[in-house]
């Protein structure tokens, strides 16, 4: 409130010293300064230790050393390249998630000004100590708790906090939190807590803390990886043990661990990075960036959709929907409001939509504003008392049913307000008082006039967010429950949940009732309602802890740092662009211009990195499997299947360049959610048991073929064997690409049809670059191979191909599923 004639600020009267250097100076040696947040947890060491030396890359190191010192230089290179690739990947996305979150600060570190020995002092606010006195300016960001001191009246959002979205009167006494903004007035206050013990502080620690959520994808691959790893040992102490008994030379030993380590697909890491960075690309040109590669896949997986309503769901403004006039014309009800408007000092969300909807030209004329009520949330009005110009008297501007028992006997408004306010609607009174009478009483009260002439009502909405509507109506269509939680009034809250096509509005449960239930009670209120109003920043977080608890996928929308919490909760956190610096810092995908419409293209797009992952593990899986199953059968004849260089070329020609391929060219669709066991049992076993036992089997007839018949010398048939048993991996890996992506119907069985041929002519390709090699003899030379026989080359590319038509027939039949009795059940083991 304010008054022309006096530029007076009523606490200025009182004369405010502060603490004085020396007690602000014991305050700190007493431990009672202020100390900020720490920076995460995680030191840059600590990210080399946890990314590069995990156990299956020690391996790999120890082996790669080896084989150096043995002078198998060439060899070492080729098995170290992908997990050094793959570390460099992991290391930087690290060290990029650190530097986000040290640069978290909930306050934008203002200078603060604080009374020390009677005089105004600009300090950090980890300058502070306990009990310092702060002076608050219009549009300070308030740095610490504590009470209002003093005689002031203070306008305060506290939005950002708990997500009201009305501004809040403060006066001596009340309480102002940390990271909440000063809206207009000017007041002193005590800062009671300060750095980490403040509200700002304590939310900017958990905002900080460092958290890894692996997504269903990764899960499924970390098991895979720690299964088969187990596998890999198994065979290794199998392997030392015979080549201990053999006497085998050291070299062999090192290289037969290189071939056992590698059926450990660590390609897998490097295939899901490629998708995950595809994905983040493709989303760059949608209005999302993703700031955690995982985010995109993780969002296909979302069962539970949280929102924010103020700044989220809505704008944080205001829109003039309706203009219902009482005794005038409505182009004169316009006019006037236009007027008045044009004339308040205090710009608010309803004075930013009158005047954005207003279509007329403010008069030139000088107007002469004799006293000024600013509005707020404790009286519900504002009100101009004008001496002269267009609006000469008062106008006012407020609640109905706080105006109504002010006007003049007899008034009749209608039903206008009743129906506004029945659909979620804002409803304000214009009035007018024709005499000039004081608008505060002789203790600085606002007061209004008896006798008000009302001019018309106004109804006001919140302004949605562009496509929410349809976004959410498509995540509903999914089978994605929405949840909205707000700190606004709970029937604001429902009612703006109905607008946008939120089902199950009612009930509303509010916050005070949350911290009534326990634990147990909770869980059942978080599953079966959908609106929650008047709730804090940490009952949102209780919230989404108990949906997570019932196995949900939450993903959290929010723009404030009351909607931290929850968001660092949630299995997927999304900010507003326009939101908090914290916020948008925390989250894991950032939706610029504040763009809904960019949530279905991540969906899609998370789906598609899925379908294309789920293909890419068909081929390790079963290229793995045939392999391990090689390695316990191979050994038997006193040999082994392949060398350490043939290895790495049959997965660049049959897993490497084909894995990032499906992963890029995937499709979107509903991926499929019966687990681990349905792809084992379905696809790899199925695939990879006939495989292994036809490779054996070329492997067998060339070694002794070799051997017995073409008098080779036992090393020379060995590689002999291992050059056709290489050529046959080549052959029938590059077959199984259209079982994994049938281009169509004939190749359908193990998977659905695709319809893109683009993967089969990559194979088609990779064959021929494979047909190169063996054919130059120095490619032939550096990867271990030997030339064989024409007739060799036939008899192999006809056991490939019989292969494939013996695995059509078995995918067909069912064999494994029916031999294993899992046709007749619902589910499959894993699902």
């Amino acid at each position: 409130m304010q008054q022309s004639s006096s530029d007076e600020r009523p606490m200025m009267h009182q004369s405010f010293q502060g603490l004085s250097t020396q007690e602000a100076e014991a305050q700190r040696a007493a431990g009672k300064g202020a100390h900020m947040p720490p920076s995460t947890g995680r030191t840059y060491a600590q990210i080399l230790r946890e990314d590069v030396f995990t156990l299956i890359n020690n391996i790999l190191f120890v082996l790669c050393i080896a084989l150096l010192l043995l002078g198998q230089y060439s060899e070492a290179l080729v098995s170290a390249g992908v997990v050094l690739f793959n570390v460099i990947i992991s290391v930087v996305q690290e060290v990029r998630a650190k530097r986000t979150l040290d640069r978290i600060a909930l306050l934008t570190r203002p200078r603060a000004t604080v009374m020390r020995n009677g005089q105004e002092q600009a300090l950090d606010p980890s300058e502070l100590v306990q009990n310092d006195l702060l002076l608050l300016h219009t549009g300070d960001q308030i740095v610490a708790d504590g009470p209002v001191v003093g005689e002031g009246r203070l306008q305060v959002d506290e939005s950002l906090l708990t997500g009201e979205s009305e501004p809040i009167t403060k006066k001596a006494g009340d309480w102002l939190s940390s990271g909440s903004f000063c809206l207009s007035g000017e007041s002193y206050y005590r800062a009671e807590r300060i750095g980490m013990t403040s509200v700002a502080g304590q939310l900017t620690s958990k905002a900080r803390a460092f958290r890894r959520i692996l997504t269903p994808l990764q899960q499924d691959i970390t098991v895979i990886i720690q299964s088969l790893l187990l596998v890999a040992l198994y065979i290794e102490i199998i392997l030392i043990l015979i080549a201990l008994a053999n006497r085998t030379a050291v070299v062999d030993v090192v290289r037969m661990s290189v071939i056992v380590v590698s059926i450990v697909p660590i390609g897998l890491f490097l295939a899901t990075s490629v998708a995950y960075a595809l994905g983040a690309l493709r989303m760059a040109g949608k209005s999302a960036l993703v700031q955690r590669l995982s985010a995109v896949e993780s969002l296909s997986n979302v069962d539970v959709l949280c929102l924010d309503k103020t700044g989220t769901i809505t704008t944080n403004a205001l829109v003039l929907e309706q203009v219902y006039p009482v005794g005038i014309d409505e182009k004169q009800l316009r006019r006037l409001l236009a007027l008045y408007i044009s004339q308040t000092t205090s710009r608010n969300a309803t004075s930013r939509a009158i005047e954005e909807a207003g279509n007329f030209q403010v008069s030139q004329e000088a107007f002469h504003v004799y006293e000024e009520v600013t509005f707020s949330s404790t009286w519900k009005w504002s009100a101009l008392s004008c001496d002269r110009g267009d609006l000469q008297g008062i106008y006012i501007l407020g609640a109905p049913e706080v105006l109504s028992p002010f006007l003049r006997s007899g008034t009749d408004l209608g039903t206008f307000a009743e129906d506004a306010t029945r659909r979620g609607r804002r409803v304000l009174l214009f009035a007018f008082f024709p005499d000039l009478v004081p608008l505060q009483t002789s203790d600085t009260q606002p007061t209004l006039p008896t006798g008000l002439i009302p001019l018309g009502l106004i109804s006001l909405r919140d302004e949605l967010r562009h496509d929410v509507q349809k976004t959410l109506a498509l995540f509903a269509e999914v089978g994605v429950q929405i949840k909205v939680m707000s700190g606004d009034h709970p029937q604001t809250v429902a009612t703006l949940a109905r607008q946008v096509g939120i089902s199950n509005a009612e009930p509303v449960v509010t916050g005070s009732e949350l911290d009534q239930m326990d634990d147990v009670r909770l869980m059942q209120v978080a599953e079966e309602t959908t609106v929650f109003g008047r709730v804090t920043p940490q009952q949102k977080e209780r919230l989404v802890r108990a949906l997570r608890s019932h196995h949900h996928y939450i993903a959290m929308i929010g723009d404030g740092v009351n909607d931290l919490l929850s968001l660092k909760q949630a299995n997927l956190g999304i900010a507003m662009e326009s939101g908090s610096q914290a916020t948008r810092g925390i989250a894991d995908i950032i939706l610029l211009n504040d763009s809904f419409g960019a949530l279905p293209a991540a969906f899609a797009e998370g789906q598609r990195i899925r379908n294309g992952m789920e293909s890419a593990m068909k081929l390790f899986l079963t290229r793995v499997m045939y392999l391990a199953l090689l390695l316990l059968t191979v050994p038997m004849l006193g040999a082994f299947p392949f060398a350490p260089k043939q290895k790495a070329l049959i997965t660049f020609e049959t897993v490497g360049i084909i894995a990032v391929a499906l992963a890029a060219w995937a499709h979107p669709g509903p991926p499929s959610r019966r687990g681990l066991g349905h792809l084992l049992v379905h696809f790899v076993l199925p695939a990879a048991i006939p495989l292994s036992l036809i490779a054996f089997g070329i492997y067998l007839i060339t070694f002794y073929q070799a051997y017995q018949q073409m008098n080779e010398s036992l090393q020379d048939a060995q590689l002999v064997a291992q050059s056709a048993l290489t050529t046959f991996a080549v052959c029938s890996g590059l077959l199984l690409v259209p079982f994994v992506v049938p281009p169509a119907r004939f190749w359908v069985g193990g998977s659905e049809l695709s319809g893109d041929w683009r993967p089969t002519l990559l194979a088609v390709g990779l064959l021929v670059v494979y047909l190169v090699v063996i054919a130059f003899p120095p490619l032939r030379t550096f990867f271990s191979l030997t030339a064989l026989h024409p007739t060799d080359y036939l008899f192999i590319g006809a056991a490939a191909l019989i292969w494939s038509i013996l695995q059509r027939w078995i995918w067909h039949a069912h064999l494994l599923e029916r031999f294993l009795q899992l046709r007749q059940r619902d589910t499959l083991p894993g699902e």
